[in-house]
């Protein structure tokens, strides 16, 4: 009988795990991306949901309220997702504040695909507030 109890509740947190797991991105392999142009487009699009998440326009507004205007900058991107580099190529925004802030937020995203070994892009994006 502690056996068969013992295999029951070791079988429960096996399940229990299991479905954890399964439920969480920590197994999703992110896609490896090899085009130039799908990298860039994709950049794109994650950086345009950065720029609209509520943390982002919480913290913009926070001590950034009056800053309006146009930015154009470069995001390098290497490998394991990770932004490498934020350039300021040009911008009519002359608070630099502000564009230390756009640099601290954006070096600490992580995007959701990989390039390949020793791969490394960099994108041009332009943003206005």
């Amino acid at each position: 009988m502690k056996i068969f109890r013992t295999t029951l509740v070791f079988a429960f947190f096996m399940l229990c795990t299991t479905s954890v797991f399964a439920q969480s991105n920590i197994f999703t392999e992110r896609p490896v991306l090899t085009d130039e142009e799908e990298v860039s487009a994709t950049v794109t699009k994650e950086i345009d949901e950065v720029f609209q998440s509520a943390d982002f326009l919480k913290r913009k507004n926070k001590k950034f309220a009056d800053v309006k205007g146009t930015m154009v900058i470069d995001i390098g991107v290497v490998q394991n997702g990770k932004v490498s580099s934020f350039f300021k190529v040009d911008s009519d925004i002359k608070n630099i504040d502000f564009i230390n802030f756009m640099s601290d937020y954006i070096l600490q995203h992580k995007f959701q695909f990989k390039l390949q070994k020793q791969q490394r892009y960099k994108v041009r994006y332009s943003i206005t507030f």
